[in-house]
Parts: C-alpha cells; structure tokens; sequence
C-alpha cells in the first residue's frame, strides 16, 4: 500500500512538471485568450473585478486616514503625542495579523467568505473610531481596519487573478494597486473638508458595495474546483466567461492541474520551502523585499518633510505627487498585458535608481551648501520620477506575480507568508526612515539606490515573464 502511494505521489510530481496542455495547432482559440472557440461576454469577468478592488479602495482609505486628521483627532480626544504615536503604526500590526491568518481562512470560507469577513473587520474598526472618546477605542478601531486592509491586500489580486482570463488577467490585476492609490489621494482630499468622524463614516462606503456586489458575482471557479464543488466550478466559469462561451478547454485544463495536485500530500507552511516550491516562494517574497525596501515608504509618509527639508512647497509638492500616483498606475495597469510583466518591473526599478540619486543629489548640494538654486530642482525631479516609476510596475507587479505563481494547493500559506513580509518591509522601513535621515540625509537615499539596483539584477536573474499564460501553465513551469 505504502508502495502504490509513494508511486503515485511520484507519477503526480512528474505530471505537474509536464506540460500541462498539450497545444492543438488545430484548435480555434477564437477571442483569442484560449478559453474557447466562441468569444464570450466577460462583463461578469468586470463586474467581479469592480466588487472585488473596492477592498482594494478600502485599503487605501485605511492608509490615508491618518495624515489629515492627525491634529483634529489629538485636539477632540485632548491626546498627547505618544497617546497618539500608536495610531499609525497599529494599522500595521493589524495588516500583519490579517496577512498572517487570512490565507488559511481564505482557503477554507473561500474567496468571498473572505471579502465578507475583511468587511466585518473594517466596518467594526471605523464605527470604533466614529464612537471613539479616547485612545484606546481609537487604537481598537485602527487595529480592526487594519487588520481587514492586510486582509484585503492579499484576498484582493489572488481572486481576480483566479477568474480573470488569460488576456486580461494583468491588467485587472493591476487595478489592485491603482485603486489603492486612489483610496490613499480621495482620502487625504476629503479629509480636509471634513471632520475625522465623518471620514471614518466614509470609510465604511466601499464596504458596503462589497457586501451588496457579492450577491451578484460568482466565487472563484478555481476554489470550488479545489473543494470539489464540479457543478457550482462549471456554472461560475460559464457565468464569467458569457453563457455562449465554450468553456471546454478552460474547464479541463483547471481540472487536471487539480486533479494532479490531489495527489500529492496536504500542504503545511514548511512545504514552502521543499524543492518544488521554493522557486515560486523566492520570487514572491524576493519581490515584496524589493518593493518595500526601496525607499516607497519612508517617501509616501514623509513626503512633506522631504519637499521641506529640500526647500520646495510641501503642499504642492504632495499634490503633485498624489496626482502622479494615481495617473501613472493607471497607465501601467493599461498595459501591462501588452508590455509584459517583467519589462514593466526592470524599467521601473531602474526609474527608482535614477530617482533616488537625484533625491541624494539634492540633499548632498544642500548640506555642502551648494548649487543651492539647483537643490529643490533635483529634489521635485528626483521625488516625482520615484513615484512615477514605482507606480508604472514596482507597485502592481509584485501582487500580480504572487497571485499567479502559486498553485492553489499552497496559495493560502504560501499568500500569507508573502503578504506578511510585505507588510514587514514597510513598517521597517517606515520605521527606519528618520533614523537614517538623521543619520545622512543623502546617504539614506543613496543605500535605496542600492536595493533597487539590486532589484534590477533579481528581476533580471530570477523573475519570468508570465504575460499570455493560464495560471496552471505559470504554476507548472515555475513549481517543478
């Protein structure tokens, strides 16, 4: 017995590493995304994407609510500065409780049992803090909404890219990222019209399009796949390709990377780290470490201060810059599909070199009390050509590439393990960033030229190029 288990554990291992379709050449792929002979109407495709990246905007507005009620919230609650040093950092402790605990949930209530839970978490954490009369309820409140943001930020691109079809999976994807920016500018805007509390009344908007949209959208076909759900899999796939799709193609090839995936044993967190799954692992997390330590952080919360300390309007300057964000991502979502996934990423970590040696310009020009004219020039330069290429492809292509690379079998502990790194990375450094401004100004910026260099060679060596394939071609290409 234990003979024909370990044979067909083996005869398993050697299928995955196989080609998983075999190419008709005769085959009509008619639209084009090989799922089928006959075009379908993929408006439940959109639809579903729309539900789905409003808990992308959630997270967003979680992030962004801290700065415009900073003083407002000390002055009506009468909080000193350490009662309310906790409030930012608390959201990130939340995320990482969330990152660490939702891939498990995911897997088990599925992925809209997951979005209706992440919406309880943050619904409660803003009614906490509309009702907040000091600061432990506020800290209780951030600590909810941020555990639903972490939630959201992993449950997010893993079920778009699970019921998107191959030719646009990039690009839905990647509106992940874009709606988190938008979330972050919407909320730094109202928030100077209104008061903290309605804010947070606000925040509770995108949670309730979810929870009322997910009546209307199917689960992901691969998870019901996964659970052995055979008719509700046929019927959510039928309704996310259009009910004259021919859905044949599709369907089969899903079910035999499951099939085969079955075979092998019950995946624990340790079983990342096996052979099989280690390339898969070390892009993911490698990518979230590049994302995160190149400097994203210590300028997004502390773009003011460095306009300032550069001699230029800390007001437009983080206008200007909210703008870009939003503008950029969008473009980099648009074409993700066409340019390809890794292209987008070298170019915009080699955007990220040039930006911090500009920024490390400015403030060694200022420091030396040179070319002073010249020194807020490099640094609006410098600042603006950063977020620009972070928003072109270092912030959406990472999710993209971990929703993708992950066979389902291991996607929960293999999601949590990436998106809690990710958080790490921005509050070490978010944390770090004034200690090393202190330390050099320039310098600072001159060692994030250095990770992103870094980050080029990764890409270069590491990461492949996953543009036009199906999720099982990805999975049995990298984990074999």
């Amino acid at each position: 017995m234990a003979a024909i288990k370990e044979y067909a554990k083996n005869d398993a291992q050697e299928e995955i590493r196989e080609p998983l379709v075999r190419v008709d050449n005769n085959l009509d792929v008619g639209d084009g995304s090989g799922h089928g002979s006959t075009k379908g109407d993929q408006w439940m495709v959109y639809l579903s994407t729309f539900v789905a990246v409003c808990g992308s905007y959630e997270f967003g507005c979680g992030v962004g609510y801290s700065s415009p009620t900073q003083s407002a919230i000390r002055k009506d609650l009468n909080l000193s500065l350490a009662q309310y040093s906790m409030f930012g950092s608390i959201l990130t402790f939340g995320a990482m409780i969330g990152a660490i605990t939702i891939g498990p949930i995911t897997d088990f209530l599925g992925r809209k049992g997951a979005l209706r839970m992440s919406c309880v978490f943050c619904v409660a954490g803003w009614l906490a803090i509309y009702f907040s009369k000091g600061a432990l309820s506020l800290d209780i409140g951030r600590l909810a909404t941020g555990y639903g943001s972490g939630a959201f930020s992993y449950i997010v691109p893993v079920f778009i890219a699970e019921i998107a079809p191959k030719n646009l999976r990039g690009r839905l994807t990647a509106i992940n990222q874009l709606m988190i920016v938008t979330g972050v500018s919407v909320s730094f805007i109202i928030g100077v019209v209104v008061s903290w509390r309605a804010l947070a009344i606000i925040g509770i908007v995108p949670c309730a399009v979810i929870i009322f949209g997910l009546f209307f959208i199917p689960e992901s076909p691969r998870w019901l796949a996964k659970t052995g759900r055979q008719k509700d899999f046929e019927v959510a796939l039928q309704k996310l390709r259009g009910k004259d799709a021919d859905i044949s193609h599709e369907a089969a090839e899903i079910q035999e990377y499951i099939a085969s995936l079955d075979l092998l044993p019950q995946a624990k967190l340790l079983d990342l780290f096996q052979r099989r799954y280690l390339r898969s692992v070390i892009i993911a997390v490698g990518l979230m470490v590049c994302q995160q330590l190149g400097g994203i952080n210590g300028v997004c919360f502390y773009v003011s201060n460095i306009f300032e300390q550069a001699g230029f309007s800390p007001r437009l300057g983080t206008i200007t810059y909210a703008i870009l964000q939003v503008v950029v991502t969008g473009l980099g979502a648009a074409v993700m599909d066409k340019a390809g996934r890794k292209p987008l990423i070298l170019v915009s970590a080699s955007g990220l070199v040039l930006g911090c040696v500009l920024i490390a310009t400015s403030f060694f020009l200022k420091v030396h009390g040179l070319a002073l004219k010249a020194s807020p020039i490099f640094a609006v330069a410098g600042i603006l050509i950063f977020i620009g290429s972070f928003s072109i492809g270092m912030g959406a292509v990472p999710w993209v590439l971990m929703s993708e690379i992950f066979p389902i079998n291991i996607k929960g502990q293999a999601g949590s393990l990436t998106t809690l790194v990710n958080w790490l990375g921005a509050w070490l450094c978010s944390y770090t960033f004034n200690f090393l401004m202190s330390w050099s100004s320039y310098g600072t910026f001159i060692l994030y030229a250095v990770v992103n260099v870094l980050s080029v060679l990764f890409v270069i060596v590491i990461v492949p190029e996953t543009k036009g394939k199906t999720l099982e071609q990805i999975q049995g290409a990298i984990n074999k």
